[in-house]
């Protein structure tokens, strides 16, 4: 199931990010480095960000009831926000702050450098396992959609997963941009560039943060589905037996996992009560076999105005 696999991604991050925190922080400490201490804010900032992903998958599975008839599926959406506000305070903010004081204090007293490089490589090889198995599930995710992985990514990917597999290829950059300015001035000298590559760090926290923010925000204010899934699901009602047109569809995303569906619909003018009935209740049925994530279908029988208004009397 996508939402367990999501669980054990996010629980394989959430360790990768603890123990590479503790590391980062021990060898910025060693080396004096603020692109290193800066990681170290960033690790702690994706740690917190999977305890809110944990929370949105938990919450998420709450089943509905009187107060939430359409269930809790939004839930993730609402955390997945929050995480990304977490990368903006937490890892954005203090990779500004260690940019910034670096360069106003360029000579400022300096440790070994040698232990930031060995755990900047560690943590390379951690962060890029905790990446290969988000980008792996998220494969998997896009082929049974069967979308692009890239928009998929961007559009109907689980928020949790879209979550890791940003935090983890940002932190991948992060760490590349942080080796090379500790590498430019234990070659140069100073503190320049591992100003500047904190700075760099902060910038590219911020692009992500705005992305992932963005994204659930969408969702928060009743993002539709796909317009290849709106085209598939009003083709299917269309295909209906006594379904003369397709008026209306408006979908909305519950969750990664939920589509509700209201579509307004000109049934044949042959059709007494009870076949209406009988034919809304089978394009319930095709519907949701066609399209498992739809849970709730809304059908509405209007007569088409434009139609009837041509063929009355002038």
């Amino acid at each position: 199931m996508a939402e367990d696999e999501s669980t054990s991604t996010v629980l394989v991050a959430g360790t990768a990010n603890l123990l590479i925190a503790v590391a980062k922080l021990v060898a910025g400490l060693a080396s004096g480095s603020s692109a290193m201490l800066s990681e170290a804010a960033h690790s702690v900032g994706d740690t917190m960000n999977q305890v809110f992903l944990m929370a949105a998958l938990r919450k998420s599975r709450k089943a509905p009831d009187p107060k939430h008839p359409f269930g809790y599926g939004m839930e993730r959406y609402f955390w997945s926000l929050l995480a990304a506000v977490g990368i903006f305070v937490l890892g954005a903010g203090f990779s500004a702050y260690q940019g910034i004081e670096s360069l106003l204090s360029p000579s400022g007293s300096e440790g070994s450098p040698l232990w930031a490089f060995v755990v900047l490589g560690l943590s390379f090889l951690f962060e890029g396992a905790s990446f290969g198995k988000g980008v792996l599930q998220l494969r998997r995710n896009a082929a049974e959609a069967g979308a692009p992985v890239v928009s998929f990514l961007r559009g109907e990917a689980d928020p949790a997963l879209r979550a890791v597999v940003w935090e983890d290829g940002a932190a991948l950059v992060g760490l590349v941009l942080a080796a090379a300015g500790l590498g430019l001035d234990t070659v140069r000298g100073g503190r320049t560039f591992d100003g500047i590559a904190s700075l760099a760090i902060a910038a590219l926290l911020i692009a992500v943060a705005y992305g992932l923010g963005r994204q659930n925000q969408q969702y928060l204010i009743g993002k539709a589905a796909s317009p290849r899934m709106q085209s598939d699901i009003a083709s299917a009602i269309h295909d209906a037996e006594g379904v003369d047109r397709v008026l209306e569809l408006m979908t909305m995303r519950l969750s990664p996992e939920q589509v509700l569906v209201a579509a307004r619909v000109d049934l044949a003018d042959h059709l007494t009560p009870e076949q209406i009935e009988q034919a809304a209740d089978e394009i319930d049925d095709l519907v949701k076999e066609r399209f498992p994530e739809v849970r709730h279908l809304f059908l509405d029988p209007t007569p088409d105005r434009d139609e009837a208004d041509a063929e009355a009397p002038g």
